[in-house]
């Protein structure tokens, strides 16, 4: 696309605020997406406080949502700042789309019909001849190959903060004693937050799980507490004393008996914001310590001594400057079943880089994966030349559409069979722009009461496969079962 840029830093606001006043000036319209509403009350407040004109704030819910859409219909050249369905806003003579952080799975829809904000901002660029900004703080996979093979226009804002010591901590090379009491902390990182605490320094440990323990289980007869209605393990919250599902509402008090035998004894394993913050009180017991769990607010650094935080942490770049980053149980996220997995982990640690000019600590029982040795290089081409050879050698995103069916059913046996007829039916029916690849149960298999079964296919085009496939769904009904059709999932 001849009018697309990509924008690739940590303070992209400067460089947005002057397109916005030059699409202004040609009497032009603007749409301003961002991945969620604190971000969007900022560059609304930036606004109207640099260009002195008051934007249409757009988002899904919104309270008199009707009203402003006609104020925006309206309106012969206006700004509309939002998050996802903002893209749809009707303005006259659009000049200009921006979308910040375009890699945020938040700008896909997960709700029939799915749709990607990123690519409908595309679309309508194209109709209406408008030009197209994608930032970030480091390209997506799509992107970085879209700047790759087309003659795209690169803007890269140069950082504040000199680029971080970064180094990876192989947690398989710790020594004995150190695995076998699964201790949380190297003695390497422990060494690095004691020497920040003496010299005053704020440090930042990130673990992208919430709660004090990731499981709970009876120690006498092994039965884990689960969702009822997701069938996936509950979370102990400590401050709260309940076990909850991070899928559902579903929460309950802590059993002082396993309901299954009767023992006295429930097992707590595996670790959250919580575990974490426990531990350093106890290793640390002079220091200061807080979990960043509302990332709605900004923090406030002269709040605390060491920061325990989730991934949400990176939304307050510009605000946050660490002298330490401490990144634990980053494997998780990377060993996911999801070919954006690795992508997803890099996108991440890209933004913790942004948060500290001194030093990172990463601990990873894979030090060598390509995705940590970018990091330590200071250099993203190495992680996305990898990932883009992988991509290609399994004919996945952005080389080919992966489409996923969701079949669906409060029945397991009914949601079962239904999976493996679809499953058989578009087998025997074949296709040369559509590839079957595999049938599995959901991840996870049971949701909010519906048990779920996947079909997994590769198309090299989607308007094609979108065609063969409601030529071969019209007609195929299930009694109380539930089908969804996702392009280039998330």
């Amino acid at each position: 696309m001849k009018n697309l840029i990509l924008l690739q830093g940590q303070d992209r606001i400067s460089f947005y605020l002057k397109e916005i006043k030059n699409a202004l000036a040609a009497q032009q319209s603007v749409i301003f997406l961002l991945n969620d509403l604190v971000a969007v009350e900022k560059v609304k407040t930036e606004i109207s406080k640099n260009l002195n004109i008051q934007p249409f704030v757009s988002f899904r819910n919104q309270p008199n949502e009707l009203e402003t859409w006609q104020k925006i219909r309206q309106s012969q050249n206006c700004v509309v700042v939002g998050t996802r369905s903002s893209i749809f806003a009707p303005v006259n003579n659009l000049g200009l789309i921006i979308v910040d952080q375009e890699d945020d799975q938040v700008y896909k829809q997960e709700q029939t019909p799915h749709y990607h904000a990123r690519e409908v901002a595309l679309m309508r660029a194209e109709i209406s001849g408008a030009k197209v900004i994608l930032g970030n703080h480091s390209l997506s996979l799509e992107s970085f190959y879209l700047a790759k093979t087309e003659n795209i226009n690169f803007e890269v804002i140069p950082p504040k903060l000199t680029y971080p010591e970064i180094k990876i901590i192989d947690v398989r090379r710790m020594a004995y004693a150190q695995r076998k009491d699964k201790l949380l902390f190297s003695k390497f990182l422990a060494d690095a937050i004691y020497t920040e605490l003496t010299d005053k320094g704020k440090i930042l440990l990130v673990i992208n799980r919430t709660g004090f323990a990731t499981a709970a289980a009876c120690h006498n007869c092994g039965v884990a507490l689960k969702c009822p209605r997701c069938n996936v393990n509950l979370v102990f919250h400590f401050e709260e004393d309940k076990l909850k599902c991070h899928h559902c509402n579903f929460k309950m008090e802590v059993p002082k008996i396993c309901p299954s035998c009767n023992a006295g004894y429930i097992k707590y394993s595996g670790i959250g914001t919580e575990k974490v913050e426990s531990e350093l009180a106890r290793i640390f017991p002079q220091a200061r310590i807080k979990i960043i769990e509302d990332d709605k607010q900004p923090t406030n650094l002269t709040d605390a001594d060491i920061f325990v935080a989730t991934s949400s942490v990176v939304k307050q770049q510009g605000i946050l400057n660490f002298d330490l980053v401490g990144v634990l149980v980053i494997d998780n996220l990377l060993n996911r079943v999801d070919y954006r997995a690795a992508e997803k982990t890099f996108s991440l640690l890209m933004g913790l880089v942004s948060l500290t000019g001194k030093k990172m600590i990463i601990q990873s029982a894979y030090a060598n994966h390509y995705c940590f040795q970018a990091l330590v290089q200071n250099d993203a081409q190495i992680f996305y030349k990898a990932e883009l050879k992988q991509r290609k050698q399994l004919n996945l995103a952005p080389f080919k559409h992966v489409i996923l069916i969701r079949v669906r059913g409060i029945d397991f046996d009914k949601a079962k069979k239904a999976s493996l007829d679809l499953f058989e039916k578009l087998n025997q029916a074949k296709s040369s722009s559509l590839k079957i690849l595999s049938l599995n149960p959901g991840q996870p298999p049971k949701l909010r009461g519906n048990f779920y079964f996947q079909i997994l296919m590769r198309a090299s085009n989607p308007e094609k496969a979108s065609h063969f496939l409601k030529l071969h769904l019209k007609d195929w009904h299930y009694s109380g079962i539930i089908v969804t059709v996702d392009v280039d999932p998330i």
